[in-house]
This record gives C-alpha cells, sequence and structure tokens, in this order.
C-alpha cells in the first residue's frame, strides 16, 4: 500500500503547490511588464491545462508497458520522472531574467509531469486493488484517493508555512521554488518504497495473449462516470484558493486556509467511503456524492460571498464540500479496476481517468477563471462542478452485465482460491 500510493503523494503534492501558487507564477512567467494579473493567471492556468491533456498519452504509454512487463519497474520509472520535473521547475529562469522562454520551459515541465501523471494513477490503482484481500477492494483502492488528499494538504501546508515565515515580497520573489524543490527528497522516499514492491498475483496469472483489446464503450463509460470527481474535486479542492483571490478578493492567506479545511474534510471522507463501498456497492455510494454535489454547489458558494454569514458556518460548508468529493473518489478507483480485467486494467483504467481529468480537471481553472471574467458571475464554479456530476449521476445508472451480476466482482477471491488449491494438490 505504501508503494503504491508513494507517488500519487508526489504527483498530487505538485499539482497543489502549483494550483496554490498560481497567482504568483502568474506573475513570475506569464505577465510582462504592463500585462494583466487576469489575463496571467489565465495564462497560467492554460499551462497547467495542457499538462492535463498530455495525460492520456501517458496513461497509453506506460498503461501498455506496466500491463506488459509488470507493475513494479514502470512505476519506479513514472515516479522518478514525475519527482525530477517538478524540481526543475523550481529552478526555473522567470520571464524577467530570459524573457518569453520562460513561460516555455515551464510549460515543457508540465507536459512532462503530465506524462508522468497519466501513467501514475493506473499503475498505482492496479497494485493496489490487486493485492486487496477479498471484499477489500474498496479500501484498498480508497488509499489512492486518500494519498491525494494528503499530497493536497501537504502543498497546501506547505505553501502557507512558506508564505507566512518569508512573507509575500519573498515568496513573490525567490520563496515559490522551495515547495517546488522538495519534490527531490520526496521522491527518493517513493523510489525507495516501490524498489521493494512485488508483482501482484492478477498481473502473474493474466492471460498472456501478445493481442490487447480495450472496449472503447467501457473506456468512454468509466470516463463519464468520474467525470463528477475530476470537476468537483478540482473546483472545490484545487482551484478555490485562486478564485477566493480573484473574484471574491480574499487574502493569500484566507484562500490558503478555505483550501486546507476543504481538504481536510476531503481526506476524512475517503476511507470511510471506500470501506462502505465494500458493503453497498460501488455506484450507490458515488451517485450518492455525485447528488450532494449537485444539490449542494451553489449553496456552498452564496454562503462564502456572504460577507455576514458566520465563519465557523464556512468552515463547515467547505469541510462539508470536501467530504462530499470524497464520497466520489473513494470508491472511485475500486470502480474503475473492476471495469478492466488484469492483462489491460493499467491501461483502461487510467486511460478513462486521465480524459475525464484531462477536460473536466485539467481544464477547471481555466474555464471558471475565464467565465468569471467574461460574466462577472461569481457563480460559475457552483454550475460547473454541478454539470460535470449531472454527467457522472447519468453514466452510474447504466451499470455493465457484470455489475448487474454481482455487487462486487473480485477477480482476488478466483485467484487466491487458485492459489490455495494448487498449495493443496
Amino acid at each position: 500500500m505504501a508503494a503504491g500510493s508513494a507517488g500519487n503523494f508526489v504527483e498530487w503534492y505538485e499539482f497543489a503547490v502549483y494550483g496554490f501558487l498560481a497567482t504568483v507564477l502568474a506573475e513570475r512567467f506569464f505577465t510582462p511588464a504592463g500585462g494583466g494579473a487576469v489575463q496571467g493567471l489565465v495564462r497560467t492556468y492554460a499551462s497547467f491545462a495542457l499538462a492535463f491533456f498530455f495525460r492520456p498519452l501517458g496513461a497509453v504509454l506506460f498503461g501498455r508497458l506496466g500491463d506488459r512487463y509488470g507493475r513494479r519497474p514502470v512505476l519506479i520509472g513514472v515516479v522518478a520522472l514525475m519527482s525530477g520535473a517538478t524540481a526543475l521547475i523550481g529552478a526555473l529562469p522567470t520571464y524577467g531574467a530570459v524573457g518569453a522562454l520562460a513561460p516555455w520551459l515551464l510549460t515543457l515541465l508540465r507536459i512532462v509531469q503530465g506524462l508522468a501523471a497519466g501513467g501514475e494513477f493506473g499503475g498505482a490503482v492496479a497494485v493496489l486493488t490487486e493485492f486487496a484481500p477479498p471484499g477489500r477492494r474498496g479500501v484498498y483502492g480508497a488509499w489512492q484517493s486518500f494519498t491525494v488528499a494528503l499530497g493536497l494538504l501537504g502543498g497546501a501546508g506547505v505553501t502557507a508555512v512558506t508564505a507566512a515565515v518569508l512573507g509575500m515580497e519573498r515568496l513573490t520573489a525567490w520563496g515559490w521554488r522551495l515547495p517546488f524543490l522538495l519534490a527531490v527528497p520526496l521522491g527518493l522516499l517513493a523510489l525507495w518504497l516501490r524498489t521493494g514492491l512485488t508483482e501482484t498475483p492478477e498481473f502473474l496469472e493474466r492471460p498472456k495473449s501478445p493481442v490487447v483489446r480495450l472496449g472503447w464503450g467501457a473506456i468512454g463509460l468509466a470516463a463519464a462516470r468520474v467525470t463528477g470527481w475530476s470537476a468537483a474535486g478540482y473546483t472545490f479542492l484545487v482551484v478555490l484558493p485562486s478564485y477566493l483571490q480573484s473574484a471574491l478578493h480574499a487574502g493569500f492567506a484566507q484562500a490558503l486556509v478555505a483550501a486546507a479545511v476543504a481538504n481536510a474534510g476531503f481526506a476524512a471522507a475517503i476511507l470511510p467511503a471506500g470501506a462502505l463501498s465494500d458493503r453497498v456497492g460501488r455506484r450507490p455510494v458515488l451517485l450518492a456524492g455525485a447528488l450532494l454535489v449537485v444539490a449542494g454547489a451553489l449553496p456552498v458558494l452564496d454562503l462564502l460571498q456572504d460577507p455576514g454569514a458566520p465563519v465557523l458556518a464556512k468552515a463547515l460548508a467547505l469541510a462539508g464540500a470536501g467530504a462530499v468529493v470524497g464520497l466520489l473518489a473513494g470508491p472511485g478507483p475500486a470502480l474503475l479496476a473492476e471495469m478492466f480485467p488484469a492483462h489491460v486494467r493499467w491501461t483502461g483504467l487510467g486511460l478513462a481517468y486521465a480524459l475525464s481529468n484531462a477536460v473536466f480537471s485539467g481544464c477547471a481553472g481555466l474555464i471558471i477563471t475565464e467565465a468569471v471574467r467574461r460574466t462577472g458571475n461569481p457563480d460559475v464554479p457552483g454550475y460547473y462542478a454541478a454539470a460535470a456530476c449531472a454527467v457522472s449521476g447519468l453514466a452510474l445508472l447504466k451499470g455493465t452485465p457484470q455489475e448487474r451480476s454481482r455487487r462486487d466482482p473480485s477477480p482476488n477471491r478466483t485467484f487466491r482460491n487458485a492459489g490455495w488449491r494448487k498449495r493443496c494438490g
């Protein structure tokens, strides 16, 4: 579990840092002299989105390698690539030093991160769910999402501490580099954990046919099912700080505290949601989360915009929004893993997740910021999250034949029984 989850922590720590420092990066890389702050922020989120569009390519590339040659070697390579690219961002020259070359270098490293992140998810989920004991795939898969929450919290915490210790002037000048450079020791720890990883039973028992057939209908259905998870997660957990600063004119520290509260609620709900899905099924838990986002997204934003609302009420609303996203993220990995057989699992679930994230996560900041700028409507994030969760709700109502026949299909049970019969002769 530690080896499977470690890379997710590094990946989402970096994505959180990039999101939380978006206004600083806009100033240092995307806003030449005389440029507008909002335009710079839009360009920063465009770079953020571009990396997500390379995630499907990474999912196919690393997924095919992982499904063919094994989970362990490919997961080691993926986390090394992610950690190295993140550390290099912390060493980049800014616009003031190299001019227009600076945003291109940052975007290039974001593309490398996108490729690595596209491969990381499918491999991590495959390892966690394939090692899971019978009837525990939901809670084991939820550890992938839980380390995402820890990465987001870690990114928020490191950014907040750096800002508090250095102050905004030094943070903007050079302190923004420190959170990115921290990826070096984090990456080394993840590499050490993964070198001790063994192959999963299901990978060793997979069909050895060289022909790999992926059902594009299953990939489309899987992507639609996690659309709400992608959109609501990035809206309430990553884009929120910059939105609060640009649309509601909150301070940098206030925005980070709000993000930390939302991510704390997210983290608290993930493992219980995964465990609940082992008892009642994946789709009922995911459907409940999607419906709660549809019903609650706009009321939460209205409360945040109310200057007379008590601080405690706003904190509870933020924590509740994060917890609802946790209902989506807890059972999500196991749901995706169960939709694909072992010999195409990494590729299939990784591609479905990457496609959903490319459109609804990577573009969230760009779409929300530009829509708020053009319309002046601060409720745009709520409409965005609610619409995406409505799509997920409809996709979750459509069950596959395997889901209709069994509540919790578990190939683990098959392989464990086969191994027991073999040992008993």
